[in-house]
């Protein structure tokens, strides 16, 4: 037990490391930087005008803005991004919200207000990145107590986690959901006999979420309210969605970003307003207001009588304020009283809204994403935890060098898989059947990180693009000369040559294929490189491709990172690296690639030079494999034909 307490003071420890570097970083790129300094690093958009507004559901204020200029430039914004509208008139003209969602040039933005402040129609407005101090907070406050608990469940539930006690499980009867398959029932069975913790190890395209989503509805009906988190919003809008078409009836609490209809319904904003006492809530409110005005309007100079009747105003006005705060509280308690599932981020879950709510469960989604500091927040509200995700894919984002080399990155999940191995307790099932990639594509993944044991689905087996397309290839630049160079900027690395060579490869598939054929079939394509500088090389030249410009609304272009959780028809991967060093950077960050490599559905093609790559055993693996299914083709044959 002493020693459970040890490493989560140590976590404590790099946690705060963490919070300073994102505290540093923040203040020398937004706080004590220049307006063209926070536009050239992409924390500020400006100037920005505002396209569009309107109320949602719960009355908070949605506006959507358009970036003038700067179109290509890169940028951090991203849906739960912290940020503040500002104008550049006044520096008190600031007003916080939340990112919704990004696409190419607009922002969309759920501010913290219901009133329109008047300073908005001035224009000359800009978007700052705000630094996320609630997180921190409540990672803070969740690991201390965790460390000083007393409680015995938690004290239990913090030995087990951290394996030093073994995990238990009851015998129950199997439940079989038809249409789940054999593994995906294992993994519910799991989670139904499981006291304490049960992880749901789901590697690419094996309906992880259906998995995760089906035990949730059976633990309802076991139990009355279950807690369902996960560290992005757009992860938590997407159980939340799930779960609603299978007839649940979920409280979305906090922010959610990804806005679609169902969603927005579902939010606890909206489930106030759409409440039969919200009427009478708006009527309150809008009364202590007025009586708030005629108090204001009462000067301090007047005579006593003036002042009594001020002072009776203004009372009047605050008894009015308890009363909306009262009717609020009673109509919050009352929609989440009926709810069967309540939904959040994994900070979100801190909310006050569910302060003393206690939960027999709570399911953790995308766990191998997740700091440890943010999962206990969730966990310190129940009595036994689901966690899914696959610690094969990428690890949570650490900004600090110091606390990742020191194990930050580690998650609560692959702590508690790994040390209850040593109890013999075995506290995950691992998902088996994948229905997204041919088997080819599927193979060296399978054999690298799960031992083997992926099956492709009968519908994805053998599906290809055309009868005459291989699912597989290698294109190998060793020996072209297309050496890498560095962006001066950002020190990214990019290799405009192998960018070429990879769109004229696409191009060719294209005009082979037929634009007609994309057209019916609606293929769609994701071209991954693993360094933004890269990326940026890639969008700037595909649409001179002309049969690439004709295809553009089913092109992705982005990084790996963005790309997790997605699928496409066709990927392409720009490996970059090209150098007489043999230096791969953080492509020797093997989960990286496999994210990248298990992109595809019906076809994957790689571009990358053997000889700078051939240092590395996973790439000497990869590279084996590719000769083993004849998927072999250098460059020079290409660039000659």
């Amino acid at each position: 037990m002493h020693h459970t307490v040890e490493e989560l003071k140590k976590v404590q420890e790099l946690l705060r490391l963490e919070k300073e570097a994102d505290l540093e970083y923040y203040q020398r790129k937004v706080l004590n930087a220049s307006l063209e300094e926070k536009k050239k690093d992409g924390v500020c958009w400006y100037p920005v005008t505002l396209t569009g507004q309107r109320y949602s559901m719960g009355e908070k204020l949605i506006v959507k803005v358009l970036r003038q200029t700067d179109a290509k430039k890169p940028h951090v914004f991203q849906s739960g991004k912290i940020v503040s509208l500002f104008s550049i008139h006044n520096t008190k003209y600031t007003v916080s919200g939340v990112v919704n969602e990004v696409r190419f040039n607009m922002m969309t933005i759920t501010l913290n207000t219901d009133t329109m402040p008047e300073w908005i129609e001035e224009g000359s407005l800009g978007v700052d990145l705000l630094f996320d101090e609630l997180a921190y907070r409540e990672m803070e406050r969740a690991m201390k107590k965790v460390i000083d608990a007393r409680e015995p469940r938690l004290v239990a539930m913090r030995e087990i986690l951290l394996g030093s006690q073994s995990a238990t499980f009851s015998e129950v009867q199997p439940i079989m959901v038809p249409s789940l398959n054999d593994s995906q029932n294992e993994a519910l069975h799991k989670v139904m006999s499981a006291q304490d913790v049960a992880i749901i190890h789901g590697p690419p395209g094996t309906g992880k979420t259906t998995t995760m989503v089906q035990a949730i509805l059976q633990t309802i009906r076991n139990e009355k309210k279950v807690l369902v988190c996960a560290p992005s919003n757009a992860a938590v809008d997407l159980l939340t969605e799930k779960l609603t078409e299978e007839g649940a009836s979920v409280v979305r609490i906090g922010h959610p970003a990804r806005v679609t209809e169902v969603n927005l319904g579902k939010t606890i904003d909206a489930q106030i307003a759409a409440h039969d006492y919200y009427k009478e809530l708006k009527k309150v409110r809008r009364r202590a207001d007025e009586f708030r005005e005629l108090g204001k309007k009462y000067k301090r100079n007047f005579g006593r009588a003036e002042r009594e009747q001020r002072k009776q105003l203004l009372s009047e006005a605050s008894r009015m304020r308890d009363e909306a705060d009262q009717l609020e509280y009673y109509i919050v308690a009352d929609i989440l009283s009926k709810a069967d599932a309540i939904t959040s981020t994994l900070v979100g879950a801190s909310n006050s809204l569910i302060r003393g709510f206690h939960f027999q469960t709570v399911f953790i989604d995308e766990a191998a994403q997740a700091l440890e500091g943010a999962s206990w927040i969730p966990i310190l509200k129940c009595d036994r935890v689901v966690l899914a995700g696959d610690h094969c894919q990428l690890p949570p984002t650490v900004k600090s060098y110091e606390a990742a080399q020191q194990g930050l990155g580690e998650t609560l999940m692959e702590k508690c898989i790994r040390r209850q191995q040593v109890h013999h307790t075995p506290v995950d099932v691992m998902l088996q059947t994948q229905y997204r990639m041919h088997e080819k594509i599927m193979n060296f993944s399978s054999h690298y990180f799960y031992e083997g044991a992926l099956k492709a689905h009968e519908s994805v087996r053998q599906a290809l693009l055309a009868a005459d397309q291989s699912p597989v290839s290698f294109i190998d630049t060793a020996g072209c000369g297309f050496a890498e160079k560095k962006e001066t900027e950002s020190l990214s690395t990019y290799n405009d040559e192998e960018a070429s060579l990879l769109l004229r490869h696409l191009n060719a598939l294209v005009k082979s294929l037929g634009i007609s054929t994309f057209e019916q079939e609606g293929f769609t394509i994701g071209i991954i490189a693993p360094y933004k500088a890269q990326v940026r090389v890639l969008t700037d030249l595909y649409l001179s491709y002309e049969h690439l410009a004709q295809v553009k609304d089913l092109i992705t272009i982005d990084t790996v990172d963005a790309f997790q959780g997605r699928e496409r028809d066709i990927i392409y991967i720009s490996l970059v690296r090209s150098n007489n060093k043999g230096e791969i950077g953080f492509l020797g960050d093997t989960r990286r690639m496999n994210v990248a490599m298990t992109r595809a559905k019906k076809k994957l093609v790689m571009i990358g030079d053997s000889a700078t790559l051939g240092s590395h055993e996973f790439y000497i693996a990869f590279l084996d494999y590719i000769q083993e299914i004849d998927a072999y083709q250098s460059a020079f044959e290409l660039m000659y034909s």
